[in-house]
């Protein structure tokens, strides 16, 4: 066998470059800061590469620990999976889905359905929780993001590049509606604005779907009403408390039933696609690939 880099060192490696941080790695393995930064020493010894750049509190990748952390993170993910597999000895496959807490009810359990029709004595395992998570230390088989860029040592397909358009349930617009397609007479009482966080700044807003239709008006969100969850605002809408900027992806299945109308064809993208990450030693597992295959091919077709 040839000659190993330090085992622990490189787990060390691993943890920081993800979390880009020391401190953070250092609570995650359950150890000081000191020690992290020594097993990088080690490592930076072992290799006679120097893997980050330190500036005070801040870590970052050189050339060299760029080059060696996507194999580094597979080689750690592939472990963890072959440690798992012999824990479990003949208990059946458990498929661990991860996902943002707004895809989970209104976009993924329709999809889990449709599996279960293929696997019907699956069991299912699903986590809504925010980016990011150890895919490994989890033991999960597939995390949906937002966003292309949390987990660059795992393999990544791209789902849907989602967009937003205006939708209100039929019965609010009969009562509300003017007639104004551009929805520039309406109230600013009656929008609903979703508010994802502080972690995020690429999700359209009102202003930018006004300016879509050419527009100058910016709802006030003070005005309106406000939630936390994309997944909220549809809910909001559906139960006829205002007009919401609704992801097509969340909305589909009540427009096609009925329960929300789109009151324009002008949408705007989000900032980011949808993009679903897996260890590469789970990629091609049946169920992770038909799970990923349905997926994508449940994603609407966008307009505007």
């Amino acid at each position: 066998m040839e000659k190993l880099p330090p085992l622990n060192a490189i787990k060390a490696f691993e943890v920081a470059a993800r979390s880009g941080s020391f401190t953070l790695a250092a609570g995650e393995l359950g150890v000081s800061s000191a020690a992290v930064s020594q097993q990088i020493r080690n490592l930076e010894t072992w290799f006679g590469k120097q893997l980050f750049v330190r500036t005070g509190n801040r870590i970052t990748l050189t050339d060299a620990g760029h080059a060696i952390y996507p194999q580094t993170a597979r080689a750690l993910g592939d472990i963890a999976a072959i440690g798992q597999r012999m824990l479990e000895g003949g208990l059946r496959t458990r498929l661990v889905v991860s996902v943002p807490f707004s895809l989970a009810e209104l976009w993924l359990a329709p999809r889990l359905a449709a599996l279960l029709e293929a696997f019907p004595h699956m069991a299912i395992d699903v986590r809504a929780e925010d980016d990011p998570i150890d895919l490994m230390r989890q033991n999960v088989d597939l995390r949906i993001s937002y966003g292309d860029y949390h987990y660059p040592g795992l393999r990544m397909v791209r789902l849907v590049h989602d967009d937003v358009l205006p939708v209100c349930a039929p019965e609010f617009w009969h009562r509300h509606g003017s007639g104004d397609p551009g929805l520039t007479d309406l109230h600013e009482s009656l929008f609903i604005h979703t508010n994802w966080g502080p972690n995020y700044a690429s999700h359209p807003s009102w202003a930018d779907w006004f300016a879509a239709c050419g527009g100058s008006r910016s709802p006030d969100p003070s005005h309106g009403r406000r939630v936390g969850l994309s997944s909220l605002a549809i809910a909001s809408a559906r139960l006829g408390l205002g007009i919401a900027l609704g992801q097509r992806v969340m909305a589909q299945v009540d427009l096609e039933a009925g329960c929300l109308i789109a009151l324009s064809s002008v949408s705007v993208r989000l900032g980011h696609p949808y993009c679903a990450f897996m260890p590469p030693a789970k990629a091609d597992r049946a169920d992770v690939a038909a799970l990923v295959g349905l997926l994508v091919n449940a994603a609407p077709t966008t307009r505007g």
